[in-house]
């Protein structure tokens, strides 16, 4: 069975205004604030080490400047003298 062209026509219509809304509520939903502030501390762990002895840096620079991960200066165990 072959569609008259007008229902053709108003299917494609009403897809198009269906994919443009879906793309506009996803759009906004992506303007939302982060759930955890980027400066906050992760876990009590080290929210005690920051009040105690001063946070780790979480990152260094490597032998050519880029940042890496600081694994020695976060996994050495502090001097609590």
């Amino acid at each position: 069975m072959v569609r008259p062209p007008s229902t053709l026509r108003a299917r494609t219509g009403r897809a198009a205004w269906t994919a443009a809304a879906a793309a506009a509520i996803l759009g906004l939903g992506a303007c939302a604030k982060p759930l955890f502030p980027e400066n906050a501390p992760r876990t009590q762990f080290e929210k005690f080490d920051a009040m105690r002895s001063g946070a780790a840096p979480a990152e260094e620079p490597d032998v050519f400047g880029r940042p890496q991960p600081a694994l020695r200066a976060r996994l050495t165990p502090k001097n609590d003298t």
